[in-house]
């Protein structure tokens, strides 16, 4: 319908709302009666979150870190848990690390708008320290549901705590990484490989980290000619 078309339709409504003549219309012209909106799971996620008091690391966060990117990404970047830095800004992977790990999507064939990235665990640990088993039982059951939200084709793990608490291991990461992995009933692939702090720390360790970027690009490759 064009404006001009429009404009007539709504002086002819005005007229005959002015003489007491009801409008009908024919039923295409009007909503379905059972019709509603999708609710907004991704928002309610995030409000639960945000209020989360399943644990003490509640006491200390200045706010949640509930993740960041593209809701409809095709790989899900994975990490252990805020550092102070994400703490204050409420954003994973920022600093530092942040920019290799924007290096590492690039290798991978992504920025990192168009991926999601989220942690295990939404609030920072005290001083950085290692999260408890306690607080990861407490925390992972809401990275589950953005992994069931999102439904990506591909898992990128980063660091060993991200690793065993996703795997339900004790391996290290150096026998993690170098497998393809599946992950819960969609058996979505999923990638291990060194955390960009770590990488930061062990320049020398890059080269392992690059095979698992390139093993985790062929996947990505495969998925998409399945699809």
């Amino acid at each position: 319908m064009s404006a001009a078309q429009g404009r007539a339709v709504s002086r002819r409504a005005q007229y005959l709302a002015a003489l007491g003549i009801d409008l009908w219309t024919t039923r295409s012209d009007r909503p379905p009666p059972d019709v509603k909106p999708a609710p907004d799971l991704w928002g309610a996620l995030q409000s639960e979150v945000s209020v989360c008091r399943r644990c003490a690391l509640c006491e200390s966060r200045t706010q949640t870190v509930f993740g960041v990117g593209d809701k409809a990404a095709d790989v899900l970047v994975v990490g252990e848990a805020p550092g102070a830095e994400e703490d204050r800004q409420g954003e994973p992977f920022v600093g530092r690390a942040g920019q290799l790990l924007n290096s590492m999507l690039r290798a991978l064939g992504r920025e990192r708008q168009s991926v999601y990235i989220a942690n295990i665990l939404k609030c920072r640990p005290p001083g950085n320290r290692d999260p408890s088993a306690a607080e990861v039982a407490s925390c992972l059951p809401y990275l589950q549901r953005q992994i069931e939200l999102l439904s990506p084709r591909l898992v990128l793990v980063v660091g060993r705590i991200a690793a065993q608490s996703l795997l339900a291991t004790d391996a290290p990461v150096g026998r993690l990484r170098g497998h393809l992995h599946r992950y819960g009933a969609q058996r979505i692939p999923l990638v291990v490989t060194y955390h960009p702090a770590y990488l930061l720390r062990s320049p020398g360790e890059k080269r392992r980290a690059w095979a698992d970027l390139k093993a985790a690009r062929a996947e990505l490759a495969r998925a998409a000619v399945g699809s």
